[in-house]
């Protein structure tokens, strides 16, 4: 599952990328720094994991991953092509999640654009570039579609009714993720940009990271589209990311009011934009986190382990982790009856410890 951050060229992309991924994508002060996508497999920060571990001190840990895209920056006329707008949106299509950065800092050494710095603006600028672009795409199925209905085919006018809902709902300035129809299963097969979930992510200085005028003006700006919304100060981050030991990292926070880095926050949040949560599996051997979509039926999550493990799957016994943690160790969950066998209908909970029965 992949996530990419957009916006607007010196919005601080590239840098929240380098503290995401400690990869050294270039940071510059002009436009299209990010000419490929940066890409960071990156580890799900999750203390659960981390209790586990320190409890069963396995050979090995392994954490949840969440693939993060770093774009090149986005500008007017993106969709007929200016600037990187090919590559922007054919880069954005591969994702299934967005993370929208935007300006909510003055800095007269940082390049804006536009020569102002207006977040809602820019926000408008990438929403409506996307929108064009979805329009272009729900044109070229209507044309085909038109076709097909022309010969008496009944799926094509149903089909045909949908996409006009969602071709006059994106022309009316709004994005498809905001529309739903009956039936309108025939959308997702056109991977409309619009259509995808956002998380906007607020750049400030290192003087509001508890927000600004700017955050407050985004923050009315998308109440009615219900969108989630982190403020972040890149600069800070980047601070953070400098530091060596983990303990530095603790007493840098602690000095400047943060419970954890602002990254960490940025990861959980794409991971749960994805609709994904997680289980585990827990042995000396191993002691890993598995990712799952929200509403996995038990063999479904074997098949993340090995495909397998789905084809000849038994049954699954689940531990909760508050009983894991509680009890210590398998053979006490068991004595206390806190292991439960759970067939092919179960849908596995987010944090549950589970040992897969399978025969092949």
């Amino acid at each position: 599952m992949k996530c990419g951050i957009v916006g607007l060229p010196n919005v601080g992309k590239s840098t929240l990328f380098n503290c995401l991924s400690n990869a050294k994508a270039l940071a510059a002060n002009y436009p299209f720094a990010t000419i490929e996508p940066n890409v960071g497999i990156i580890p799900v920060p999750d203390k659960r994991l981390e209790q586990l571990s320190s409890m069963i001190n396995p050979k090995n840990v392994q954490a949840a991953i969440v693939e993060i895209l770093d774009i090149a920056g986005l500008v007017k006329g993106a969709s007929k092509g200016e600037g990187l707008g090919n590559k922007f949106l054919a880069n954005i299509r591969e994702t299934n999640a967005i993370i929208h950065v935007l300006r909510c800092f003055e800095d007269a050494n940082v390049t804006h654009v536009d020569g102002i710095v207006d977040p809602v603006k820019d926000k408008e600028t990438v929403d409506m570039e996307l929108q064009l672009k979805d329009l272009e795409t729900l044109e070229k199925k209507k044309d085909s579609l038109k076709r097909l209905v022309n010969t008496g085919d009944k799926k094509a006018l149903r089909e045909l009714e949908i996409i006009d809902g969602y071709y006059n709902h994106i022309r009316s300035g709004n994005s498809a993720r905001s529309l739903h129809l009956d039936g309108d299963d025939c959308i997702l097969n056109l991977n409309l940009l619009t259509n995808k979930p956002v998380l906007y992510v607020c750049n400030v200085d290192e003087n509001s990271i508890n927000g600004n005028k700017y955050t407050d003006m985004l923050k009315k700006a998308i109440e009615e589209e219900k969108g989630k919304l982190l403020i972040i100060s890149a600069a800070i981050e980047a601070e953070i990311n400098e530091l060596e030991s983990v303990l530095d990292r603790q007493e840098f926070l602690k000095e400047i009011g943060l419970e954890e880095p602002g990254v960490n926050k940025i990861i959980n949040s794409a991971y749960a934009l994805l609709g994904l949560h997680t289980f585990f599996t827990a042995g000396e051997k191993e002691v890993r986190a598995w990712t799952i979509k929200k509403g996995a039926l038990a063999p479904q999550a074997a098949g993340v382990i090995h495909t397998d493990f789905e084809k000849g799957f038994i049954r699954a016994e689940v531990i909760a982790f508050d009983d894991r943690m509680q009890f210590k160790t398998e053979q006490a969950c068991r004595e206390a009856g806190k292991i439960s066998i759970e067939g092919k209908n179960y849908e596995v909970r987010d944090g549950d410890v589970i040992h897969f029965r399978f025969n092949v």
